[in-house]
């Protein structure tokens, strides 16, 4: 039988960020995070391992910032405006409470959004690399909010209803937080 490929579930922000780090390392090349218990710990790093907030110095693997995750939710610069990931229309994109069982689901059974990106809308809630913010505390521009209580998760989960899969919407979370509704998304920059 073919395995299934499901999200990973019950992960921390600091457990996402640990597996960045990970798969950085697999793949050599530098971490792009201060791990826990660290000075700066959470800080991004850039390529010579100093502390950053700029993300274009990030070389190693790591979660998209809130700002990347709604570009690349919205379908990028090939966007149609669309209140969900791919669509108008929830059913095609999302699993939600009413056909998911309970539980997260396949990745890729829905329609992709424009950039061909699967998923961004229900199945599980997605941690951002950041710290959450209000919109009028931030810059427009490439916002990386460096300090905070509480981490942005973004797309809904199985468990949410239509409101919380709109692109638009935004969660925040304490980062020791972890259930079957958290999971995440890496990103890196292009070689």
């Amino acid at each position: 039988a073919e395995a299934k490929t499901i999200p990973v579930t019950n992960v921390s922000w600091w457990d996402a960020i640990a597996y960045c780090n990970w798969l950085s390392k697999e793949e050599d090349l530098p971490v792009a995070y201060r791990t826990f218990g660290e000075p700066d710990e959470g800080q991004l790093l850039d390529f010579e391992g100093n502390t950053t907030t700029d993300v274009s110095k990030v070389v190693g693997y790591r979660l998209p910032t809130e700002a990347e995750w709604e570009f690349a939710a919205r379908g990028g610069n090939l966007s149609r405006g669309y209140i969900y990931s791919g669509s108008d229309d929830f059913e095609q994109v999302a699993w939600h409470p009413s056909n998911s069982g309970g539980e997260a689901q396949e990745i890729g059974k829905k329609i992709p959004n424009e950039l061909g990106i699967f998923d961004m809308s229900g199945n599980v809630w997605e941690w951002c690399s950041d710290w959450h913010t209000l919109y009028t505390d931030s810059v427009r521009i490439n916002p990386y909010v460096d300090t905070g209580f509480l981490k942005p998760v973004r797309g809904g989960s199985f468990g949410d209803d239509v409101t919380c899969s709109r692109v638009s919407y935004r969660g925040y979370v304490y980062p020791e937080s972890a259930n079957d509704f958290f999971g995440f998304r890496v990103c890196r920059k292009a070689p």
